[in-house]
């Protein structure tokens, strides 16, 4: 087995590579003065398992075409087979046709990717499981729950928790969490007038006294967990806190997060955080590199993934 670090999470892949005692392959990913990328694998990988970890976050572009590039240069070294490890799949949010002669731009990604001669695909809890579908080649997206279950059982009070979805889109999520911690569930209604920007209507659920756990896949602008949050204080909740598996955290968010009534956000390493995220009082990063780890070391065994969450 070889793993192939990009550029867009290396401490991340220093983690996996400790944690499976597998060295990185020697690589060099670079760009030339125009911003072209030029990558050149520096060891033997001639029939060999290689797993290439690349989180397509900001700039997602830049970043994709390091996983394409990459992909391309290990096909022509011979290697057997390639796994793209992506821990956070970017253009995800754009999995369906929302307006008239929208693209479906998650879908085009996931050609590219295959296309470049990527044979399977790792990720973490996609924005849609449907998008697996958009894959023409084995896909496995595995669930941050069990590593924020863990965390939350460490840091909170059990006899009073309630996990919060804060849509009804994300209530399957929730729900699932929610039965890991063995705690009630309540869904925020919200109405979103346009990207980015969001209106909370109401609470589904009695939500007074309890410790609320905000949980989604993705931290953009903030907005709508410092509005859920407000609502959910405002129904008389004890105290909000948000659990959240990719930080993507764009713009002014991490200043509108500190700012805000959360006790604490939450976030995975999916997405390397930036130095403004680690001075963040109430932001806080948890490591994926064990569920990530154990998830590439038994692809490579051909044993079983999905047993990781039963």
């Amino acid at each position: 087995m070889k793993l192939v670090a990009g550029n867009s999470n290396r401490p991340l892949a220093e983690a996996i590579s400790a944690y499976l005692n597998v060295p990185l392959a020697r690589a060099q990913v670079k760009r030339f003065a125009d911003m072209e990328v030029f990558v050149e694998i520096q060891e033997n990988v001639r029939g060999e398992d290689v797993f290439i970890l690349q989180s397509t976050s900001f700039p997602t572009n830049d970043h994709l075409m390091e996983l394409l590039i990459i992909t391309d240069a290990l096909r022509r070294a011979s290697a057997r087979r390639i796994t793209a490890v992506i821990p956070y799949f970017g253009y995800a949010r754009q999995d369906r046709k929302s307006a008239s002669r929208a693209p479906i731009s998650a879908k085009l990604v996931a050609n590219m990717i295959a296309h470049a001669g990527v044979d399977r695909v790792l990720t973490l809890d996609l924005h849609a499981g449907q998008i697996q579908g958009f894959f023409d080649i084995p896909t496995d997206n595995l669930f941050s729950a069990p590593i924020l279950a863990r965390d939350i059982k460490e840091h909170l009070d059990g006899g009073n928790r309630m996990v919060v979805s804060p849509d009804v889109g994300g209530v399957v999520r929730a729900r699932a969490l929610a039965k890991r911690i063995d705690a009630q569930l309540a869904i925020v209604d919200k109405r979103r007038d346009r990207p980015g920007e969001s209106e909370v209507m109401n609470i589904i659920g009695d939500v007074s006294g309890r410790s609320c756990i905000l949980v989604d896949d993705i931290v953009d602008s903030g907005g709508t967990l410092v509005n859920a949050a407000d609502a959910l204080l405002a129904n008389g909740a004890k105290e909000v806190y948000a659990y959240i598996t990719h930080g993507v955290l764009s713009g002014g968010a991490v200043a509108r997060i500190a700012s805000s009534r959360l006790k604490a956000l939450v976030i995975t390493d999916s997405i390397m955080p930036t130095e403004a995220v680690k001075a963040a009082h109430n932001i806080r990063v948890i490591s994926i590199a064990s569920l990530m780890g154990e998830a590439i070391g038994r692809t490579a065994t051909e044993s079983s993934v999905s047993s990781l969450f039963d």
